[in-house]
């Protein structure tokens, strides 16, 4: 088993002064730690893989491909590899459990 505390990744993310942290990297899978302060500009491109992001804390817009919804603590969100998306409108910093599916190059 690997278990993590959310505070503990959040200090390490930190203190590699990166917007995100990969913790955890299996066969199928990876997952990481992406922050974004309220305000910040998100330099996201498509990624390769499918991705869920599920908001710890925080509260923004994203958009992907066309559609944009509002994101706040709960929500969770799957964008399909290859999709342009982005976080915008960050009026509390975000704090983004996410999901790779295959891991992350």
């Amino acid at each position: 088993m690997k278990a993590f505390r959310l505070d503990e990744l959040e200090a390490e993310r930190a203190a590699h002064d990166g917007a995100y942290l990969q913790f955890l990297r299996e066969r199928n899978m990876s997952v990481g730690l992406y922050a974004l302060d309220a305000g910040e500009h998100d330099p996201q491109k498509p990624h390769h893989q499918d991705e869920v992001y599920f908001v710890v804390s925080g509260r923004a817009s994203i958009t992907v491909g066309l559609e944009t919804t509002e994101v706040a603590r709960g929500s969770v969100v799957y964008v399909p590899a290859g999709v342009a998306h982005k976080f915008h409108h960050i009026s509390e910093d975000l704090r983004v459990l996410v999901v790779f599916s295959p891991p992350e190059a």
